[in-house]
């Protein structure tokens, strides 16, 4: 006789680090705010300070580019860290960059960090060709 688990979600979610991914929020200040509380509650200070910053930015500049810019490092940000795998893989390329002295071995890491990149900004919306401004 098998005994079942009583909560199956949980042992799937154990086992499977992507279970926890959500879908990627609106690139809009409330949602990436929402998002990160989910994922990355950690962050939120950054990002509240680093809102506060765009915006009075903004006003003084009388232009929304501080702001575009803001939204769209953090919906790059928010589209790394919904995958808890990728988001780990691209903390150790990071980690091994700044110690590697072999200019072939930075290379490949520039290049994966780069791939990671690209995807979470094809899944952010960004526009490579325009950037985030």
């Amino acid at each position: 006789m098998t005994t079942q688990p009583e909560h199956p979600m949980h042992d799937i979610a154990d086992s499977d680090p992507e279970a926890h991914r959500i879908a990627q929020p609106a690139s809009t200040p409330e949602e990436l705010r929402a998002a990160l509380a989910l994922i990355a509650p950690d962050a939120l200070p950054t990002f509240d300070a680093e809102r506060a910053a765009a915006l009075r930015q903004s006003r003084e500049q009388v232009s929304a580019a501080p702001m575009r810019r803001f939204v769209g490092q953090w919906a790059v940000y928010v589209a790394v860290e919904r995958h808890p795998d990728r988001a780990a893989r691209l903390r150790a390329l990071e980690a091994r960059a700044a110690e590697t002295g072999d200019i072939h071995e930075a290379r490949e890491l520039a290049a994966e960090i780069g791939r990671i990149l690209d995807t979470a900004c094809a899944e952010a919306g960004i526009d490579q060709e325009q950037g985030a401004a």
